[in-house]
């Protein structure tokens, strides 16, 4: 098969991921190059196209930083995506993370008689359009390519679900909701390439680590009422400000004695620290299926969430504690973190064995992409 992917995913591949979507479009690739396949990723960000030792071929896009600033997107950008597309001649093309670019894969995918994928890699992408109000675009009003993308991705994504070929959810509560839209989907779990994680004798576990980014969002004005209640509790915050609340707030934590702000860090040295902690702390409102549950899991660390239950996954009582949206009920499980203890090596056997890259998950992905080809 010759499968194409497309978005910011070189830099996934060597280490250096700007996100979770981007990170599993980046393992999906990798599984895909070993098994044989002949594997392509077109990267808006690359001036120049390159082989990886994986043998997934890097395409830059035709014309990207070309044309004039404000209008160069419909002059240069959308048709330069689409020729060097076109060109791969896939037989798949698979898009992830919301956003009316995909369109254009759409096209292209028609355009020379191949199969479109989408996975999914948010529960708001398939939730109202109020949701995604409350939850994103009310939460960082951006500029003018922020509110374009707005308003085209409302158009545009919830139509490309339904002319997909297939749909990827990554657990069982996006599947539900997508079949009550009339749109048929397969759970295909987000993965974790095992050999990426690193190995800590002894780990001290002395504190909480929080790892994402500082935003509304992401729940940090909740994430800076619990470290208030808490001042017996040490902290890592693994992470950069992302907007107007998060800048406020991540100035407020830099005075709070118990608190190390930990900025930026790279995947090898976050999953130190996760395996370095007591718990991975989320209070995240909304989110899919997070890549860094399954991190925390494989490193034995537990999990507290306060909002997100993805699929309902903390009703495995060793996978961590879920917090129902109360803070009162977060702290008082960080106080009785330590019975987790006696779990973690099952839950870590269990994310190895749901999650893990390993010859029985790359059958199955082998075998999900050959299936829409005969579809």
């Amino acid at each position: 098969m010759r499968i194409c992917f497309w978005g910011n995913v070189a830099s996934a591949l060597s280490g250096n991921t700007p996100g979770g979507g981007e990170l599993q479009i980046a393992l999906i690739a990798k599984v895909l190059a070993n098994k044989g396949h002949d594997v392509n990723i077109v990267d808006y960000t690359i001036e120049c196209g390159y082989t990886t030792s994986d043998g997934i071929k890097i395409h830059p896009v035709q014309d990207w930083n070309k044309g004039f600033r404000i209008v160069r997107t419909i002059t240069h950008r959308l048709p330069g995506l689409y020729k060097t597309l076109v060109s791969i001649e896939a037989d798949i093309y698979y898009c992830r993370i919301r956003e009316f670019r995909h369109i254009i894969a759409y096209w292209a995918a028609r355009k020379v008689n191949a199969k479109f994928v989408i996975g999914l890699a948010h529960d708001l992408e398939i939730l109202s359009f109020a949701d995604r109000c409350k939850y994103e675009y009310f939460t960082n009003i951006g500029n003018l390519w922020w509110f374009s993308n707005m308003v085209l991705s409302e158009l545009l994504f919830q139509k490309l679900l339904r002319w997909s070929d297939l749909v990827l959810s990554q657990h069982a509560g996006q599947k539900d909701i997508l079949m009550k839209k009339g749109i048929q989907s397969i759970v295909f779990p987000n993965l974790i390439d095992l050999d990426e994680i690193p190995m800590l004798t002894n780990p001290a576990r002395k504190q909480f680590v929080y790892a994402g980014s500082i935003a509304k969002n992401k729940g940090v004005i909740e994430l800076f009422h619990i470290i208030e209640s808490t001042p017996d509790f040490y902290y890592n915050i693994i992470g950069q400000p992302r907007d107007k609340t998060g800048r406020k707030y991540y100035e407020k934590l830099k005075s709070i004695p118990n608190v190390r702000l930990m900025g930026r860090m790279n995947h090898q040295d976050t999953l130190l620290q996760i395996m370095n902690s007591k718990a991975l702390i989320c209070t995240s409102p909304m989110e899919g299926f997070p890549n860094i549950f399954i991190e925390a899991w494989v490193c034995e660390t537990p999990v507290i969430s306060l909002y997100v239950n993805p699929g309902d996954i903390f009703s495995n009582p060793s996978l961590g504690k879920f917090s129902y949206g109360s803070i009162e009920v977060f702290t008082d499980q960080m106080q009785r973190i330590s019975e987790m203890s006696n779990f973690m090596h099952s839950a870590k056997l269990l994310a190895e064995r749901t999650y893990g890259i390993g010859e029985y998950r790359n059958e199955e992905i082998e075998r999900v992409f050959k299936s829409v080809l005969n579809n």
